[in-house]
């Protein structure tokens, strides 16, 4: 599970076996017991949320939107 950004109390990472096939590039947040997973797109979505209130959500959005490239391209460097 590579952590790719702590910020904000939040682990950004994704799991290092994906499924089969691979889904497309996206990162998973966890910070006190909630998980979410957004796609990146662009544009960046959610796709799942288990626990996160809708503001915290919002937060973590914009988060993830301003990491973008940066997220993306752990993903594509890991799974190359």
């Amino acid at each position: 599970m590579p952590v790719v950004l702590r910020l904000e109390g939040a682990r950004f990472f994704f799991y290092s076996n994906e499924g089969r096939p691979p889904e497309p590039p996206h990162i998973h947040v966890r910070r006190a017991g909630a998980e979410a997973k957004f796609w990146l797109g662009p544009p960046v979505q959610l796709a799942q949320n288990d626990g996160f209130e809708a503001a915290t959500l919002r937060r973590l959005t914009k988060v993830v939107e301003a990491h973008r490239q940066e997220l993306e391209a752990a993903w594509h460097e890991y799974f190359a």
